[in-house]
């Protein structure tokens, strides 16, 4: 709260990446992560592999990020380890990105919208991905949604698997597709300070992409959620090249290359606060003079 006045998803997440640094530690209990902590694939490792990462995470990390997939594949059980993950994450105030690249048209989108963006949902982040590949517009209810409760998104934009590129780069009707979504997403951001609230999802591993498509990261005005530093093998240079003049936005996202330090919560606190320390070197601006 600031004078009484809810702070906007942008806002909050400024504030976290300038004091515990520019990370989000993905919440990724795949079955290989689980074995390595020593925990059998079940809904209730997972509920545990999650905990332990929260408690690692506050004050270390600036946001977390669970993927819902990880979760749905156990059923009803899973979706309740992750209500209790998402659930305790929100009483530590630590920053909920749910993982779950929704995108859909009218009312099921706003049944997505309401799962995750609406105040005492089950499922309740403080931000959601989302996919707009049916069309931007058809995110409205979840943008209309997240804006009115003080929450975040992160739409889809440059994805860093190969595949990707062939619906990304594709020229549309307005240009390249991911170009026409930025502009999208800047639109909604446009005169918010320090950054609006609709992010977009750009991996550090896209080299020169969004140079070669014209697209303007920085001027997005929005948090920008990038995959691919750490084990995914991205370098400083390779940030500098995708993120330009953006850096300052960039909240880089890790979770195998952190999650392999568990299941002691020390160590694996230890690998966080690294990672956020490395990012935040990786993101600083060089002075070339």
């Amino acid at each position: 709260m600031n004078g009484g006045v809810t702070l906007q998803f942008g806002e909050r997440l400024d504030r976290a990446m300038r004091e515990w640094g520019p990370l989000c530690v993905g919440i990724d209990p795949h079955p290989s992560l689980l074995a390595q902590w020593g925990l059998p694939d079940t809904a209730e490792s997972l509920l545990a592999f999650g905990e332990a990462v929260i408690e690692a995470s506050v004050r270390s990390a600036a946001a977390v990020k669970p993927n819902a997939a990880f979760f749905e594949r156990h059923g009803a059980r899973g979706i309740a380890a992750l209500e209790r993950i998402l659930g305790s994450a929100r009483e530590q105030g630590l920053i909920t990105i749910l993982d779950a690249k929704r995108g859909d048209i009218g009312s099921t989108m706003q049944a997505y919208a309401e799962a995750f963006l609406k105040p005492g949902a089950p499922l309740e982040a403080d931000a959601v991905t989302l996919s707009p590949y049916l069309g931007f517009g058809s995110l409205a209810p979840a943008l209309e949604l997240a804006e009115t409760n003080g929450k975040g998104v992160f739409v889809l934009a440059l994805t860093s698997n190969p595949e990707g590129a062939s619906v990304q780069h594709a020229e549309g009707r307005d240009g390249p597709v991911a170009r026409a979504i930025v502009e999208a997403a800047a639109e909604l951001n446009r005169g918010a300070q320090p950054m609006g609230s609709v992010g977009l999802v750009v991996g550090a591993t896209v080299g020169d992409a969004a140079a070669e498509l014209g697209i303007d990261l920085a001027a997005a005005n929005g948090p920008l959620l990038a995959p691919g530093v750490g084990a995914q093998g991205a370098t400083p240079a390779d940030v500098a090249k995708v993120f330009g003049n953006a850096t300052s936005r960039v909240l880089v996202s890790q979770s195998r290359g952190v999650l392999q330090a568990g299941p002691f919560i020390e160590k694996l606190r230890g690998a966080i606060q690294a990672a956020a320390g490395a990012a935040a070197y990786i993101l600083t601006p060089v002075d070339e003079d």
